[in-house]
Parts: structure tokens; C-alpha cells; sequence
């Protein structure tokens, strides 16, 4: 008797055993990338693990269709029951987003981003004054110090005894900037449709003061759209700079534009794969960014007429931010670039130099520590080095490696010190690190790539979820002491505190809350 093409083949079953054996495989792959393989980043696990599910899909698929030896009808119905769900998925889906570990998120197409539907025309009193002034401002990237740590203020450690107060929330434009607040208003740049906006609102109310755009948009998938740069702001002026290289300074207390610079303008620079994310830094009389570019790398413009002063460094542009430090008796410009580190004088003139693992981003920002010394890290498994520079007799600069350590790595989030240790968030798991040795006191707490502050010696997390976290700044144990819902969505964007006023943002909303807290006297 003939075998009916649709039948098993004659004398024999279904050969189960392909199956088994490919899911037996994925199994033992699984169990090797999460708990056998030494120490690789979460990132590269999330990784394989994306590239291990559909090998296994299509092997499966193959096993199906060549040597299962089901019957021919079940196994193309089977086949076209996949096509159908993998075509629907293809047709009605899209990428959107990655989280901090690198995890897909998926949306149906048809569902608008939220930022090209809020309005560019912002209701607005152009010059109003500000309902009330915070008693503290938070005037740049990371605050006053550009440290990510607060000073003059004890909050409450019970959030049950004494709540934050939410005092506004409100839908606002996508990108990764923070607030800066000076005088009552908190400045942020985002975007909404075709136009960067560099917005100013109320601190106390969340209500718009002003609004200023530009026509430029950047968009990501991997990185997130719109701009990711906090402004700057420095006396009774705004600085900016937006994803694609535009650079503006604006009136704080009406918006307008007193002048601007486009950093790509000249073709002597590049724009970083994910854009321009380094804040603007002001130095005395002039606004420092990192363009990039071969001798033109760091750039100096006039703070009142936006008139280049100087230029000098090449390297590429990397995500952090430059900032100032008295380092081995001079005061300086570090940059966290993509060739490595490089200390500039004030005038531009390049100190010294040393190089970083290229197999990372740069995008968390170096600590100085007491000692002249610095601390460094980044994600991707790479971890933290701890440097120490030195002058010679002729005044030449030396990096020495301290130590070097993959117990703290900050993908892009902000390591704080405090009292002969470091705060970060270890591939978003808060870890306290000894300055001294390099090794981990306690690591505790998933707060995914979030942000942190510290304040005195309590430790703010704003957590990738949204979420603020009160956690203690001690190297025994590892305290959580509260934790509320403040935002929803992926929260990337620095929080901000000025006084008791904590302002939260990301690509969908922002909120400010009012913390139970005391100022502390200043010391006489």
C-alpha cells in the first residue's frame, strides 16, 4: 500500500525527539546566559536572550515543516496559522522604545505618539512672574555643584508620618532633559511634533510662563526621541541645547532669543548615533558644550553674544556632560568623551588625556574625589576605575589607575559620593562601593536605570518606572525608607530639587511634589 501524501510515512511515527532536543537546548542556553556565564552585564543577557528566542522559533518552524513527520496538512496548517500571527504582528506593530536593559517595547501602529499631538502653541503669559519662589534653586544639570547632591536641607525619612504633597502633573513633550529651576521657574527642553521647545513653567503650579522652538526633531527607537540635554541657567539667561546641535540662550524671565549657535554648522563636527545629550556648562563669562570634531572638540561661546571664544580637543562626542573641578591644584574642564577622558584648562588647552574601554557608551558623568582623585564608569559590563592625577616638577599631568572595579556600573545614571563612599545604580540595582578599595558594602533594591540624588544622608531614586524612592546613604546596610507612584512611563530624565520641591519628568508627563523636609542654618 502506497503512503497518502497526507499521512505519516508508513511503519513509522512522528519523530518527536527534534523538538525536544531544540527545547532542551534553549533550555540549557537560557539556564547559561542568566546563571552559569561569569559577570556580563544585564544588558548582554537581555541580548542573547533576544537572539536566542527566535533561533528557537525557527528551529522549531523547521522541525515542523522537514522532520516531524506529522501529516502534510497539519504541518502547513500549522505553518500558515505562524505566517498569519508573524504577518498580523509585522502589519500592526512597531518598535517604539527599548528599556534601560535593552527589553523591546512594542506598540500598535496605529496608536499616535503623544508628543506630535500636544500643541506647540502653549497658552502662556510671556514676563509673568513666578506664583512663589522655591527658597533654593537646582540651576543646571544635576544641581548646584553638578554632582546630583543637594545641600542646606533634611527631609523627613517617614512618608507615612509626613507625605509628599503632589502639588501638579501635567502631559509634556517627549526627551531624556531634566528641569533647572532658579527664582520660582523650572525650565526643561522638550519636544512636541516638528519643534524642540524649551519650555519654562510655575514651580508652584505648573503653570506655563513662556515657551521657545526650534524646527529640529531627533528620534530613536534604541535611545528615546526629542532632546536630552538639561538648560543651564545663569543670571537672567537660559541655556539650551537640543538634540541636533542647536545651542540658544534665552531671557529667563520672558523667552526670547538673544542668540544661537547650530554646532554642526561648518561640517567640523558630528552628531553623536543617539544626539547631542551633554548639558551646557556655564564657566565664568562663557557657555561650554561638547561639539566633537578634530581640534574643535570642546567650544567656549561668549555668554552675551554667543561669539566663539575657543575651541580645542579632538575626540568625538560622547553623552555626558562637561563640568569644573580643582584638580591637583588646578581648576579644569573634565569631558567624558568617546576616545576617553580629557582635562581642559580654562582656556581649552589640553592637560592630560586617558583612555576608556570602546566597547561602552559614555554617558554617566565622572566623579572627583577628595585626594585628587576620579572616579569613572559605564555600563555594558565595563564597571568603575578610580584615577588619581599628579604634577610633576614641569607641571605635567599623570592618570594613575587606582583600581578598577565592575561592582558599580552606571550605564547612564549618576554615582554620588559621600563620606569615603559611592551611590549608583548597578544595571539599575542601587550598590554602595568603598572609595578605598573598590569593593561593594551592600547592593539592594531594583530600581532599574533611574536617577538618584543625595540629599544630606538620604539617597533619592527616581526609579526607571516612575516611581521616587527614599533609600539611606550608609555603608552598613542597604534602607529603603519609602517609596511612592510619582510618573508613569519609562522615566530616563533627572529629577531636580529645588528646596522641598522635587520636579519628575519623562517623555509623558511631569510632576512636582512638595517633600516633607527643614532647611538646615548654614554654618557661621
Amino acid at each position: 500500500m502506497s503512503t497518502q501524501p497526507d499521512s505519516p510515512s508508513a511503519g513509522r511515527g512522528v519523530r518527536w525527539w527534534p523538538a525536544a532536543a531544540i527545547l532542551l537546548l534553549a533550555a540549557g542556553a537560557w539556564v547559561w546566559i542568566w546563571w552559569i556565564q561569569e559577570a556580563p552585564a544585564r544588558q548582554q543577557r537581555v541580548m542573547q536572550t533576544m537572539l536566542l528566542v527566535p533561533a528557537t522559533f525557527v528551529l522549531l518552524v523547521l522541525w515542523l515543516l522537514l522532520f516531524s513527520r506529522l501529516r502534510w496538512r497539519l504541518r502547513l496548517g500549522v505553518f500558515a496559522v505562524v505566517a498569519v500571527l508573524v504577518a498580523a504582528a509585522a502589519f500592526t506593530l512597531e518598535l517604539r522604545s527599548f528599556s534601560g536593559d535593552v527589553v523591546p517595547h512594542f506598540a500598535f501602529k496605529w496608536s499616535p505618539k503623544q508628543d506630535p499631538t500636544l500643541t506647540t502653541e502653549l497658552p502662556a503669559a510671556a514676563g509673568a512672574a513666578p506664583a512663589g519662589d522655591a527658597g533654593g534653586d537646582f540651576p543646571q544639570f544635576l544641581g548646584p555643584q553638578r554632582n546630583a547632591t543637594v545641600g542646606g536641607l533634611e527631609l523627613a525619612r517617614d512618608w507615612q508620618a509626613e507625605p509628599p504633597e503632589e502639588l501638579w502633573r501635567r502631559p509634556i513633550g517627549a526627551g531624556h532633559s531634566g528641569f533647572a529651576v532658579a527664582g520660582g521657574i523650572a525650565v526643561t527642553h522638550e519636544q512636541r511634533g516638528e519643534r524642540e521647545m524649551v519650555v519654562a513653567y510655575d514651580l508652584l503650579s505648573g503653570a506655563v510662563l513662556w515657551s521657545h522652538g526650534v524646527e529640529a526633531r531627533y528620534e530613536s527607537p534604541l535611545a528615546g526621541d526629542g532632546p536630552r540635554a538639561t538648560p543651564a541657567i545663569a543670571g537672567d539667561t537660559v541655556y539650551a541645547l537640543g538634540a541636533t546641535g542647536i545651542l540658544s540662550a534665552l531671557d529667563l524671565r520672558r523667552g526670547e532669543l538673544r542668540w544661537s549657535a547650530d554646532l554642526l554648522a561648518g561640517g567640523d563636527a558630528k552628531m553623536p548615533a543617539y544626539g547631542f545629550s551633554g548639558s551646557p556648562l556655564v564657566l565664568d563669562d562663557v557657555v561650554v558644550v561638547v561639539a566633537g570634531g578634530d581640534g574643535r572638540a570642546l567650544r567656549a561661546y561668549d555668554r552675551t553674544t554667543g561669539e566663539l571664544r575657543w575651541a580645542a580637543g579632538s575626540y568625538d562626542a560622547a553623552y555626558a556632560s562637561p563640568l569644573v573641578a580643582t584638580i591637583a591644584g588646578v581648576r579644569q574642564i573634565v569631558v567624558f568623551n568617546q576616545q576617553g577622558l580629557t582635562g581642559h584648562a580654562l582656556d581649552g588647552a589640553v592637560l592630560w588625556q586617558t583612555p576608556w574601554p570602546s566597547s561602552t557608551e559614555r554617558a554617566s558623568q565622572p566623579v572627583p574625589l577628595p585626594g585628587d582623585r576620579l572616579f569613572v564608569s559605564s555600563g555594558y559590563g565595563v564597571g568603575g576605575k578610580l584615577f588619581q592625577l599628579r604634577r610633576d616638577g614641569a607641571g605635567t599631568f599623570h592618570v594613575d589607575l587606582l583600581w578598577e572595579s565592575t561592582k558599580l556600573k552606571t550605564k547612564f545614571t549618576q554615582a554620588v559620593y559621600r563620606d569615603g563612599y559611592l551611590y549608583g545604580l548597578d544595571d539599575g540595582i542601587l550598590a554602595c562601593v568603598d572609595v578605598a578599595t573598590g569593593e561593594r558594602a551592600w547592593k539592594g533594591g531594583r530600581y532599574g536605570h533611574g536617577q538618584i540624588l543625595l540629599v544630606g544622608d538620604l539617597i533619592l531614586v527616581s526609579t526607571e518606572k516612575g516611581e521616587v524612592a527614599l533609600v539611606e546613604a550608609r555603608p552598613d546596610a542597604y534602607v529603603e525608607l519609602a517609596r511612592i507612584p510619582a510618573i508613569e512611563g519609562k522615566t530616563w530624565n533627572n529629577p531636580a530639587l529645588a528646596g522641598p520641591y522635587l520636579l519628575v519628568r519623562n517623555s509623558q508627563e511631569a510632576a512636582c511634589f512638595k517633600l516633607p523636609a527643614r532647611r538646615l542654618q548654614a554654618a557661621s
